[in-house]
Formats: structure tokens, sequence, C-alpha cells
């Protein structure tokens, strides 16, 4: 199992890099119920392995929670989040979230890592339990398009 790329933080700490992904359909967002840590709902995403590129990472990720690949993606953000806890204990996350479009044809989920995924609206989520930093992106997301 390869580990995830490791850094130093701008106060220090020791930091993750991940990459994220907003897929959209029909003003309806995919979504992962996560079996492991960090619980929640959440959108496809992961570590940046060691030796890889934010982007090789997105493609990565993306082909494997969903089982298709990217036909077109756009930067949103890029951030570092200090209280981003995940499963090796590490607080701080360098996160890229892209929003993408996948190609055309039936989403499959790595049910290793998922109680179940569905599409949901933007008011759906809302009621949704969602990770901590997903709720923080799609608030964030929103307020800036004000949907």
């Amino acid at each position: 199992m390869s580990k995830p790329k490791l850094g130093t933080s701008k106060h220090g700490k020791l930091k993750h890099y991940a990459v994220g992904a907003i897929i959209k359909k029909d003003d309806k967002y995919l979504l992962i119920d996560r079996a492991t840590i960090p619980y929640g709902w959440a959108a496809p995403a992961g570590h940046v392995e060691e030796g890889k590129t934010f982007e090789e990472a997105l493609y990565q990720k993306i082909l494997a929670e969903t089982g298709r690949e990217i036909i077109n993606k756009k930067l949103l953000v890029e951030e570092e989040i200090p209280w981003n806890t995940c499963s090796h204990n590490i607080d701080c996350h360098h996160w890229k979230l892209y929003e993408v479009t996948l190609e055309e044809g039936k989403i499959i989920i790595d049910f290793e890592g998922a109680k179940s995924f569905g599409w949901y609206s933007s008011e759906e989520i809302k009621k949704l339990k969602l990770e901590r930093v997903w709720k923080y992106w799609f608030e964030g997301l929103w307020s800036k398009n004000n949907t």
C-alpha cells in the first residue's frame, strides 16, 4: 500500500495532500456515505500518494471510486485546511478541489469504502450528515454561487 504524500503546513504541522471532485449532473451532486474514517457523506476524494501529482491522484481516485474516467476538470479551490483530520491522524491537509465531468455510463462506487451513494440536490445535501470538510466545501461553494 502506498503512503500519502507528507509535507509541512504553514504553521509547522505535518500535513497530507488531498484531492476532491465535485461531480454535478442535472442539478444534483454525487455523494458517497463513507464506511471508513472520516465518516459521513462526501464527494469522491482521497490522498495524493508519494510521487504523484494532484492531477494524477485526481484521475486515479475518481476512476477507482466511480468506475468512470474524467473527461473535463476545472480547479475550484486550493487551500490548506488545518482542522481536517484523516484516518492517519494527520490534522492538516492541503486540498485541491475540482469540478469534474465524467464520461457517460453507470457509476460504480467502490463499496469497500462506501455504505451507499446517490445524487443529491443542494437542499437534500443540507439535511445530510456530511463529513466535516465536505460541509465546509459545500457551504463555501453555495455561498459563492448564492444557491
